[in-house]
């Protein structure tokens, strides 16, 4: 957001307490106005003073009261309009806020939507009660985070200093202590992700935040290796989960599932070799198969591995195991 637009909303909020001030008998000042905006009282004081002697605002400030009034009550500020498109993207991230509902991070991304919310202005040009019963954002269903966790992890990021934890992965009955260089925090699925230098390991390792049962700050600094590439953990991988070996993957999908498979993008570097029968082999690098093979068996009959030769064993044994479970042996 630009200088200009953010000063705008400033603006805006000011005016508000203002008015809200006056009517209520307890006039709102510079003290009051920065705490509920969480800015400083010099910026606060700024705006005022650009109010009154560049918009010629009628703002004058009560000694005995202690804050600001306007001298004329039908003093308004420029109208402000908002394009349908805007406000539609504004609902749009309102109900995105949804996905990350079950995180410490909720409650501050709604304090922040509120805080622009307040700062529309009273009358838009458009109306935009139709988009509640019309547009809807469907949620991952996420995992729960310890408050005191994201907080102790943020703040190691922050301040590059080495976590202390306690983490328990799924089946083991006792949490592990760890020590770990917190590199990068990312969202995936319903769960976020801490990768980092682990001290047990010697490596850098990827965590799950919603399975750290503690966490403490040490007083150990570190600096995040120049080799560390944030786009090969982010962005360059079929699922959140890193290996040390890449390969490439190659998969068949007939007829009747090759048109899911176009219409959606699975991998940066995917490709897509199109057969005469209907079907199609996606071929992607990945280093770490176990969230590739989970998605190979969520499509069924409909998917078969061609590549590489672990993952054809690997989908063949999950089979065969399957079978076991529900009786199927011959």
């Amino acid at each position: 957001m630009s200088k200009d637009k953010t000063q705008l909303l400033r603006l805006i909020f000011i005016d508000r307490k203002i008015r809200d001030g006056m009517k209520k008998g307890k006039l709102a000042n510079c003290s009051t106005m920065a705490a509920g905006y969480e800015v400083s009282t010099k910026s606060i004081w700024r705006d005022i003073d650009y109010l009154k002697n560049q918009q010629n605002a009628p703002i004058e400030y009560d000694p005995k009261k202690r804050g600001y009034y306007y001298t004329e009550e039908k003093y308004a500020l420029p109208a402000i309009h908002i394009s349908e498109s805007d406000l539609f993207a504004i609902c749009i991230a309102e109900k995105a806020l949804k996905q990350h509902e079950n995180t410490p991070i909720y409650k501050k991304l709604v304090s922040v939507f509120q805080k622009i919310e307040q700062s529309l202005p009273d009358r838009i040009t458009v109306d935009p009660s139709w988009i509640d019963q019309r547009l809807s954002v469907i949620r991952d269903r996420s995992t729960r985070i310890d408050p005191l966790v994201w907080d102790t992890v943020a703040s190691g990021l922050h301040k590059n200093r080495v976590l202390r934890i306690q983490y328990q992965k799924p089946g083991d009955h006792f949490p592990t202590e760890r020590e770990v260089a917190p590199y990068h925090v990312a969202s995936f699925q319903g769960e976020w992700y801490l990768a980092g230098h682990c001290h047990l390991r010697k490596k850098v390792l990827t965590f799950a935040i919603s399975r750290i049962r503690e966490a403490r700050i040490l007083k150990e600094q570190f600096e995040i290796p120049a080799d560390f590439d944030l786009s090969r953990f982010s962005e360059n991988r079929f699922g959140i989960f890193n290996g040390t070996e890449q390969q490439s993957v190659k998969i068949r999908f007939n007829r009747k599932t090759a048109p899911y498979i176009r219409e959606r993008e699975w991998h940066p570097h995917q490709e897509i070799s199109e057969n005469k029968d209907g079907s199609l082999v996606l071929a992607f690098p990945a280093d770490h198969l176990f969230e590739v093979k989970q998605w190979i068996l969520s499509w069924g009959r409909g998917a078969e591995v061609m590549a590489p030769e672990t993952l054809v064993r690997e989908v063949k044994e999950e089979l065969s195991g399957m079978r076991q479970v529900y009786g199927m042996l011959n």
